[in-house]
């Protein structure tokens, strides 16, 4: 047995067992970073620090007031609340005293909430403010099994205000002190809690963010997790020197398993979910890794275009001739690195390279804070021509699979031997095979249990011999490499019998057009394509500045027939790309974009294809109007 084998199939039954593990082995060592604002409310923010061991005396005060609450073995507690340091304090604290957290986004509204809170029978509630508080008092009557909520921030909370007769809400910090009074009395409480947690109890339960219907909670187990971080120990793309920059939302699959694998490797994490404060904290944290979404560095590309136009013609040809230097760079090399095993490129070509990062690359890594050795993305897929963009500059973006389903980490690309455009090779430990069909079809230890309270939605997706069914199409190459081609669902059929895959088109438009936020392709059994287009707002509204369109509205802006005749410009040039079939015929700019207020993204920025086709169907409609159906 290989010492990979070995490491995950000794794995202890849960993440609270690693965790007291790590507490024990590294007490002293740096854990978590977390931003505070300045004691004079004014300049940037103070980072402070919390040791593996303030970490636990936190987190065994969390258990034990849970505890003493009556929170039993797998009863479930709702965490509510953006990604901080508290997030990951409070989970560990659920998960050390054996019961099981229910992830709830904060932006979830207050009828969805309390549609979680009561399917999934949580017991209490760890909010993260008065206006997270707000929506449980809004829906009390609902909730009859809600018998605590903990509120993290005590800013706004009137204590015995009128509609808590019964003192249903207490800080963060009361319930710490009252589990460090019940550790006095029963020093052992939280450990005797750990050791009785066997590996197929229930550790959280997550509710996907569902681009069609009601959410579906998603159970996972203690053995999820556990098997979760010591895969990723195992892949040894993280080591113990690392600093993690953690942003994405842990009431997210993809954030949550960070965590786990933060605990079995010891690096240290710094902690912060303000989106508006990334570009500012990424040269204060200097991380060596981070995760992100593609729109991330989607932005960051149309940000740095942006300014580069701003700067006049010759500076935006520079970026423009650097862009391209870096394309090719990475091509060339990963392509050498795949036959040779070295990252090689010709002499020509690296010269130009290093001409390039003088002058383009260098600032670029300066901006992530210059120790960036690789970042990790998924939950939607990377455009190509963006990721090899980042490759060629230095920024190594190694693109992964998951689900919620599938504990979010099932495919992760391996370190230096990467190829952009795939979302690398299985973790150890999980099988995957291709369907008739073209699905992917998983199994392994970090599969769900299945949904809960919806065994006929289990039965549809898992098989009794543990394959799991991901609604995703793929392509596996000889090496074991995997591709994601489209979401079974999204794939669609024109009226001329061809069969389109919307994503891939979507993402090949995300490469040529620096402008463009979302993009929708339409034609499912209409006989051509078309498309919903929305711009990003920085990024346009630098442009329409230096076009005569200075001062006039975002919607102003994209309603104008110079940016209709800008972005046809750009559709041309996908068209000349694609299959005659592909091409998009007509196209719409959309007067805002796409985001999560109108229910158009999920909070983890899928698009929700149905929502954004019911809002817009007007436009939809005058693209057809009049067009023959063959």
């Amino acid at each position: 047995m290989s010492d990979t084998q070995t490491l995950i199939e000794n794995r202890p039954p849960s993440v609270a067992s690693l965790f007291l593990e790590r507490v024990a082995q590294t007490p002293d060592a740096e854990a978590y970073r977390y931003p505070v604002p300045s004691s004079t409310g004014q300049g940037p923010d103070v980072w402070k620090s919390l040791t593996w061991g303030d970490a636990a005396e936190r987190v065994y005060a969390i258990a034990a007031g849970l505890i003493d609450l009556g929170i039993r073995p797998e009863e479930r507690v709702a965490l509510a609340s953006a990604t901080r340091v508290e997030w990951i304090l409070a989970d560990l604290g659920v998960m050390c005293a054996g019961a099981a957290t229910t992830t709830v986004y904060p932006s979830t509204n207050a009828e969805e909430s309390a549609f979680i809170l009561a399917d999934s029978e949580s017991k209490a509630l760890i909010a993260e403010n008065a206006e997270q508080l707000a929506k449980a008092r809004e829906r009390r009557a609902d909730l009859p099994e809600l018998h605590h909520v903990i509120v993290l921030d005590a800013e706004g909370i009137e204590e015995g205000a009128e509609g808590d007769p019964e003192g249903w809400v207490l800080t963060l910090a009361d319930l710490e002190k009252r589990g460090a009074a019940y550790l006095e009395k029963h020093p052992e409480a939280v450990k005797e809690r750990v050791a009785e947690i066997t590996a197929d109890k229930l550790a959280t339960l997550i509710y996907t963010s569902g681009t069609t219907g009601r959410p579906k909670g998603v159970r996972l187990p203690h053995d999820n997790w556990s098997y979760m971080a010591k895969a990723i120990a195992a892949t040894g793309l993280v080591t113990k020197d690392d600093v993690q920059y953690l942003w994405l939302p842990l009431a997210h699959v993809f954030g949550k398993v960070l965590t786990s694998g933060q605990i079995e490797v010891g690096h240290v994490t710094a902690v912060d979910g303000r989106i508006d404060k990334i570009i500012v904290n990424l040269p204060v944290v200097q991380p060596t890794y981070m995760a992100a979404v593609p729109r991330i560095f989607e932005k960051v590309y149309n940000g740095v275009a942006a300014k580069a136009r701003e700067a006049g013609g010759a500076k935006y040809k520079i970026f423009q001739w650097a862009a391209g230097v870096a394309r090719e760079y990475a091509k060339v090399t990963q392509d050498n690195f795949r036959r040779t095993g070295t990252a090689s490129a010709p002499f020509a070509l690296t010269a130009k390279h290093k001409v390039a990062d003088a002058l383009v690359y260098k600032k670029l890594r300066d901006a992530f804070g210059g120790r960036l050795r690789a970042a990790v993305s998924g939950s939607v897929a990377l455009a190509p021509e963006i990721g090899y963009f980042f490759s060629g500059a230095g920024i190594h973006i190694l693109e992964g699979y998951g689900l919620t389903e599938s504990s979010a980490a099932s495919f992760v690309n391996p370190g230096e031997a990467y190829r952009t455009g795939t979302v690398g090779k299985p973790l150890p430990g999980t099988e995957v095979r291709i369907a008739d069909d073209g699905e992917i079809l998983l199994r392994g230890p970090g599969i769900m249990e299945g949904y809960h309270g919806l065994p006929e939605k289990t039965a549809e997706v898992l098989e009794a011999d543990g394959w799991f069914h991901t609604g995703d199409i793929g392509e596996l190459s000889a090496d074991g490499y995997l591709r994601i081609t489209d979401r079974k669902k999204d794939l669609f059929k024109t009226s001329g019998g061809k069969y389109i895959a919307p994503t891939e088109i979507e993402g090949q438009f995300k490469a040529v057009c620096p402008f463009v936020s979302n993009i929708v392709v339409l034609g499912a059994d209409r006989n051509y394509c078309s498309a919903l287009i929305a711009l990003d707002e920085a990024a346009i509204q630098s442009w329409a500045a230096d076009n005569g369109l200075s001062g006039k509205s975002y919607a102003e802006v994209v309603g104008s027939p110079q940016v209709e005749k800008l972005i046809q410009g750009y559709v041309e040039r996908l068209n000349e790309g694609l299959q005659r079939w592909q091409t998009v015929k007509k196209f719409r700019l959309l007067p805002r974009d796409l985001d999560v207020e109108h229910g158009e993204l999920t909070p983890s920025l899928k698009m929700k294809r149905p929502v954004v086709e019911r809002t817009y169907q007007h436009l939809i409609d005058e693209m057809y109007a009049g067009a023959r159906e063959a």
